[in-house]
């Protein structure tokens, strides 16, 4: 069988057989029906970049700092989740990138890696919030990132590459996605755009509240209504810089309050919505070898998880989805005392604040005082010199992927921590995929990425808003 033969039987006979099993009618375009209710509300949250030893990671983190599980390990722990493994190749791919991931989540179709919602033979397909807001449901989006990175525009948007920042953000006015919270100002400020549009003035014309720090949010009408909040330039910071910086706590909500109060207000709407939650971070620290970051930002998108199974427990009608786009470098505590894995409690900052301080004249003294003061770790000269090698381009790693700044801050580090890497780039592992509430039957086992989609429209009763060949203008 063929590899694209394969996938088509996947996505129809496959997916049938689970959807029957499940309990969800899936013929003559009924309502999709669970023995435990309709859907009505659908919660997807995505750890972005997260590999296997992340989650163990810091769910072990928790338990020794605070003596109690992470949330998504509990919820296994007590069979409240359903359990997958989930095959994310992309179109053109072995290892994809977030944008073809996100699209085959948001649109039920491999695509490209780079493209969201768009084929490779020009297809425009049309994103699940467009086929939920026609639907009369509402929509939202809620990330670390910038609110236009590849992740949350798998849901919303048409556009040929990811790194169309200014356009995903014209769209999500144009396809009026009702709650909108991440990072991104430099694509929405007049004074930053190539086109000189003042968005934030467009979305407030468009009824939406528009706030730009924590206290404009929590302070406003963003329970209800149309909501855009914008918070930074580019990315949110990292949840370790962020709890030890008093203006970001001050300026910037975390993402467990974001998605908070982005369900509160969605679940306004008396024929429910659809809501993606992107802990973005995780990914950009497992690029840049940083476990203060990528530890931090997972607890982050675990406390999450807890707000979004606040709402749904106790209800027979949100499906809450839980899982990654992909690994990234793969970290992993190597063989060590525990204690050594205990340092990381310590840290005061990432080693990507740490790098943000330092170049190629910086002393070695200078490095050495600045990873002290962010780790606690009084690293050697020798170390010290091995980054500042690395910052004047000169340091060479026998694997060459390991020759960048942050590859060998991350292994020095590595030396008092013991958590370590294999490289920094996405990985091909299939990922973790938890499930709970009507729909999450169809979700245990092995499933190829696109099949999410076709679960979550048939389960909300919605297949008859799903178009194909779609074009933007037409959307």
């Amino acid at each position: 069988m063929s590899h694209q033969t394969r996938r088509d039987f996947l996505k129809t006979g496959a997916l049938s057989t689970l959807l029957l099993g499940s309990g969800i009618a899936i013929a003559g375009g009924c309502d999709a029906i669970n023995r435990r209710g309709k859907t009505k509300n659908i919660i997807f949250l995505v750890s972005d970049g997260m590999s296997t030893g992340t989650l163990q990671m810091a769910d072990t983190m928790l338990r020794r700092r605070d003596g109690r599980p992470s949330n998504w390990i509990k919820l296994l722990e007590d069979s409240t989740l359903k359990r997958g493994l989930m095959d994310m190749a992309s179109a053109d791919r072995i290892v994809t990138d977030s944008a073809a991931a996100a699209a085959s989540w948001g649109c039920g179709h491999r695509v490209n890696n780079g493209a969201l919602n768009i084929g490779p033979d020009g297809t425009h397909h049309k994103p699940i919030q467009s086929v939920f807001r026609d639907a009369g449901k509402a929509t939202g989006l809620v990330t670390t990132t910038e609110i236009t990175h590849a992740t949350p525009a798998g849901f919303a948007v048409n556009v040929e590459s990811r790194g169309q920042g200014e356009d995903i953000a014209v769209q999500y006015l144009e396809r009026e996605v009702d709650v909108l919270m991440g990072g991104g100002n430099n694509h929405y400020d007049a004074e930053m755009r190539g086109d000189e549009r003042d968005l934030y003035e467009e979305h407030r014309q468009a009824g939406y509240f528009v706030a730009k720090s924590k206290s404009e949010l929590m302070g406003g009408n963003a329970a209800e209504g149309k909501v855009l909040g914008v918070f930074t330039n580019g990315h949110l910071p990292y949840t370790l810089d962020h709890l030890n910086t008093d203006d970001l706590l001050e300026n910037v909500p975390t993402l467990a309050e974001m998605t908070d109060l982005a369900i509160r207000n969605l679940s306004g709407n008396s024929n429910g919505f659809i809501l993606q939650v992107e802990g973005g971070r995780v990914d950009h620290a497992a690029h840049s070898n940083d476990v203060g970051g990528l530890l931090y930002d997972q607890i982050a998108f675990d406390d999450a998880i807890g707000v979004a199974m606040d709402f749904a427990q106790g209800r027979d009608d949100t499906l809450i989805i839980i899982t990654t786009d992909h690994g990234n470098a793969n970290p992993g505590f190597n063989s060590a005392p525990d204690e050594n894995f205990d340092t990381i409690q310590n840290f005061r900052h990432t080693t990507n604040w740490i790098r943000g301080g330092l170049n190629e004249d910086s002393s070695l003294s200078e490095i050495r005082e600045r990873v002290e003061y962010a780790t606690g770790y009084e690293i050697t000269e020798e170390q010290a010199d091995l980054y500042r090698q690395s910052e004047r381009g000169t340091y060479r790693a026998t694997y060459g992927r390991m020759n960048s700044t942050s590859a060998v801050m991350g292994q020095i580090v590595a030396n008092y921590c013991d958590v370590n890497w294999i490289g920094g780039s996405h990985t091909a592992d299939y990922v973790e995929l938890a499930s709970y509430g009507p729909g999450s039957e169809a979700l245990e086992g092995f499933v190829i990425n696109t099949q999410l989609f076709n679960v979550m429209t048939e389960a909300a009763g919605v297949t008859d808003y799903v178009e194909n060949d779609q074009t933007i203008a037409h959307l």
